[in-house]
């Protein structure tokens, strides 16, 4: 059985008791600190609590957007998408909203425990992400983990004045079962 959890971090469903903690990490705020590395090239606005609330049903009990938690405290979020279903083609996401948390080896553990689950519980022949040259520390975690680059869409994401390249990556079923030694 594949474990949603690495020592003091888990990987778990959202519970209701997370969202004011999960609203205020990442929409309480226009511009958290978060956000600078989180394609800061899209809009970020803040939401007012009660507004976030109303729509509760789209955090909670989702097979495809999860808590990370680390000694007990919310810390971020780990999510999916489908790129193309019919295929088994999906992106993943993760976001850690806490600075302090960041550089310290949470991100790579917690994607670790991700996309056992994705593997586990999806008939995927593959688990990908984009991400952009700016985000050097989200392109070290897919080369910790095993990723391939597979694309690089050069000067497409446009920030603060600068051109950027999106990145996608993406691992094999195949690759990270010899990665994993299972």
């Amino acid at each position: 059985m594949i474990s949603n959890k690495d020592k003091n971090l888990i990987v778990r469903p959202l519970l209701e008791k997370d969202l004011p903690t999960l609203w205020e990490l990442s929409f309480k705020e226009d511009a958290p600190e978060w956000k600078k590395w989180d394609a800061p090239y899209y809009e970020h606005k803040a939401i007012p609590f009660d507004t976030y609330m109303e729509k509760k049903e789209n955090w909670l009990a989702q097979d495809d957007y999860w808590a990370i938690e680390a000694d007990g405290e919310l810390i971020g979020t780990v999510s999916y998408y489908w790129e193309h279903e019919p295929s088994h083609w999906l992106e993943m996401g993760i976001i850690i909203y806490n600075p302090s948390y960041w550089s310290g080896g949470y991100g790579t553990r917690a994607l670790t425990l991700w996309i056992n689950h994705l593997f586990a519980t999806l008939p995927l022949v593959r688990v990908g992400y984009t991400t952009w040259s700016g985000n050097h520390r989200m392109i070290r975690v897919g080369e910790k983990l095993g990723f391939t680059m597979e694309a690089r869409l050069r000067k497409c994401r446009l920030y603060n004045g600068v051109y950027y390249d999106s990145i996608r990556m993406g691992i094999l079923r195949e690759e990270w079962i010899v990665l994993q030694g299972q």
